[in-house]
This record gives structure tokens, C-alpha cells and sequence, in this order.
């Protein structure tokens, strides 16, 4: 039987990759600690649902949220889902915006929804269906 024989060469190579790893390691640990130490950013939401005039909800219709008093400004936009519900997540803080929802075949909607800080903001658009 033969008998081979380890070189300390080796075992250092495997040392050092241990030694990379854990530094590895501590070093996304302490990126994590670091992340987690800070505060998130405070916000409100504006959310609601989009209706049609018999009642049920109406999904994909197109919603889009504007700041009241900046015409200009950030536009933020998002489809109802399948209950017709939509949600847009803003800065927290005294403003008001413009919700209008559009749907072809239907006239659209729109409401001002008011933010006073940290808050959800809820919204009904009840579209109606076009004249043909």
C-alpha cells in the first residue's frame, strides 16, 4: 500500500480561501447593519378602487396620479387590477394630487385626493359607460 504524503503548501491555499471568505462575509455584514441603521423614508398612500356605473369593479382601466399644484410635475401612473383597485405610494407630507381614471368604452373620472402627512388616502372613481 502506498502512502501519500500532504504538503503544507496545500492546506495554506485552503486556509486562505477560508480567510477571503469570512472576510467576505464580515464585510456584507456589516453593509447589512449599516443598511439597516437607517430610517425609511416616510410616505403616504393613495389608493382606491375604479367602478362602473352598475356597481362592480373594473379592471384595466388606466389611472394616473398628478400633483395639484405643480402641473408639471412627477406624473405617476397604474392600471386597476382584476378587483379594479390601484395604489400609488408618495411622499409623506401636506399636498394634494389629481386621480383620473380612463377606459375605452367608458367617460373618464377624476378626483383630488389630500395628503396630510403619513397616511392612505382613499379614492372612489365610478366611471360611466359611453353613449354609443
Amino acid at each position: 500500500m502506498t502512502r501519500t504524503k500532504r504538503t503544507k503548501s496545500g492546506s495554506s491555499l485552503i486556509g486562505s480561501k477560508l480567510a477571503g471568505s469570512k472576510l467576505a462575509v464580515l464585510l456584507v455584514c456589516g453593509l447589512l447593519s449599516s443598511a439597516a441603521g437607517k430610517k425609511p423614508e416616510p410616505y403616504a398612500v393613495v389608493a382606491g378602487t375604479v367602478f362602473r356605473e352598475d356597481g362592480f369593479s373594473l379592471p384595466g382601466a388606466s389611472v394616473t396620479l398628478l400633483p395639484k399644484d405643480a402641473p408639471k410635475g412627477k406624473k405617476l401612473e397604474a392600471v386597476s387590477d382584476a378587483r379594479g383597485e390601484f395604489a400609488f405610494r408618495v411622499p409623506a407630507g401636506v399636498a394634494t394630487y389629481i386621480v383620473k381614471a380612463v377606459r375605452k368604452g367608458f367617460q373618464p373620472a377624476e378626483k383630488e385626493a389630500s395628503v396630510s402627512g403619513e397616511e392612505r388616502v382613499d379614492v372612489t372613481l365610478l366611471l360611466s359607460a359611453e353613449s354609443k
